[in-house]
C-alpha cells in the first residue's frame, strides 16, 4: 500500500484500455476507478487520452468523455486521420501517445508515482525517462488474455507491474449498472384472445445489437 503523501498520476491510454478490459469481459467504472487511488495517496491528477473521429454525426464515446471532463478527470483529446492503406480497407489513424509522454514529462517533477494505463510498448522509453527523474511507475495492464495485452519490454521496464485482474473487484462495473439502451425491446401489447391470428410462417422478427468497427492504426 503507497504511503498516504505520496503524489499519485495516473495516465489513462482510453483506446488500450477500453480493448483490455472488453478481452477480459468487463466495464470499467471510472468512479470506483478514481476512488481507489485516492485511498492509495495524494491523487494529483488523472489523465485520460483518446482519439475521436469528429465528422460523425455520433460518436458513441461522446457521453463518456463529457462525463470524465466533469468527473475529476483531465480529458485529452484529439482528431483522428482517415485514409485507405494499400488493400483499399478504411483506416483511422488516431495515436496519443506524444501528448501523453509529454504531459508525462512535464509532471514528473511533481510526483512520486506514476500509473500508466496501457500496455503499449511505445511506453518503455518513456517510463525509463521518469524513472530516471525518480518517479515510480506502475503499469496496469494484463496477461491474462493470449496473447497478452502488455509488451514484455513495458512491463520489464516498471518499477510495478499490476494485471488489472487484480483491480477488477475494485474498478469494475457491476454487470446490472449497465445503462439499458432505448428502443432495443418492442413494447408488448395485451391483444384480446379473439383477436389473436396464428404467426405467419414467412415472417420473423430478429433484434440485433450492432457495435461500429474501425481500424485503428498507431
Amino acid at each position: 500500500m503507497e504511503a498516504k503523501t505520496e503524489k499519485i498520476a495516473l495516465f489513462i491510454d482510453g483506446a488500450n484500455l477500453y480493448a483490455t478490459a472488453k478481452a477480459l469481459g468487463f466495464d470499467i467504472d471510472y468512479k470506483r476507478l478514481l476512488r481507489e487511488f485516492h485511498t492509495r495517496g495524494y491523487l494529483l491528477r488523472a489523465f485520460y487520452y483518446t482519439a475521436i473521429i469528429e465528422d460523425q454525426e455520433y460518436s458513441s464515446i461522446r457521453p463518456l468523455i463529457d462525463w470524465l471532463d466533469y468527473n475529476g478527470y483531465a480529458v485529452v483529446t484529439k482528431a483522428t486521420k482517415e485514409f485507405v492503406d494499400q488493400t483499399g480497407r478504411r483506416k483511422v489513424k488516431g495515436n496519443m501517445d506524444i501528448e501523453l509522454a509529454v504531459d508525462a514529462m512535464e509532471i514528473a517533477g511533481s510526483i512520486d508515482h506514476m500509473v500508466l494505463f496501457s500496455g503499449d510498448g511505445d511506453f518503455r522509453s518513456l517510463v525509463e525517462a521518469v524513472q530516471r527523474r525518480g518517479v515510480r511507475v506502475t503499469v496496469v495492464s494484463t496477461v491474462s488474455t493470449q496473447p497478452p495485452m502488455v509488451a514484455d519490454e513495458l512491463r520489464r521496464q516498471a518499477d510495478v507491474f499490476l494485471d488489472i485482474v487484480e483491480l477488477q473487484p475494485k474498478i469494475g462495473r457491476d454487470p446490472a449498472d449497465r445503462p439499458v439502451r432505448e428502443g432495443r425491446e418492442p413494447r408488448e401489447r395485451h391483444t384480446p384472445q379473439f383477436l389473436q391470428r396464428p404467426p405467419s410462417p414467412q415472417r420473423a422478427s430478429v433484434g440485433a445489437a450492432l457495435e461500429d468497427e474501425d481500424d485503428f492504426e498507431d
